[in-house]
């Protein structure tokens, strides 16, 4: 194992966030939180559900995942337990459908950043590919901020 974190053009650090994946979906007053493994957490997390409701945007599809930060780490301990289920931040990796439609690459990114900007979701979309790389390189190298 190496001393240093690999750097440059030629590097992709990729975040491990260590929580449950979870698939966001609306559709009018139906809101869904289904995991990677296809099960109905809707209840586990009202909070997010409530706050997709309060979206103008009616129908949508968004992949992301169910995490827990414990001194800016990701901790799934504390998530797996259920005891701190009010604390779930939920990030927002990608949106796949957005108004019925399913989206192509180019226009994914651009509308799930307008669909999630200015809500108090407790969600995020993740930080640009070299935003990523900084804070797997702070993160891997022990560096908190």
């Amino acid at each position: 194992m190496g001393k240093t974190v690999p750097a440059g053009r030629d590097w992709f650090h990729e975040i491990k966030y260590d929580g449950y994946r979870l698939r966001l979906e609306r559709d009018g007053d139906r809101v869904r939180l289904i995991t990677k493994g296809g099960y109905d957490w809707t209840k586990r997390f009202p909070w997010i559900v409530e706050n997709a409701l309060k979206n103008r945007q009616k129908h949508f599809v968004i992949d992301g995942e169910a995490i827990i930060r414990v001194d800016g780490y990701f901790d799934f301990s504390a998530l797996h337990s259920g005891k701190h289920n009010a604390e779930v931040e939920r990030l927002a990796f990608d949106i796949l459908a957005l108004d019925g439609d399913h989206l192509g690459d180019s226009m994914r990114k651009a509308k799930m950043k307008r669909l999630i900007a200015g809500r108090n979701w407790r969600s995020g979309a993740c930080p640009n590919r070299s935003a990523l790389n900084k804070f797997a390189l702070r993160m891997l190298s022990g560096t908190r901020s």
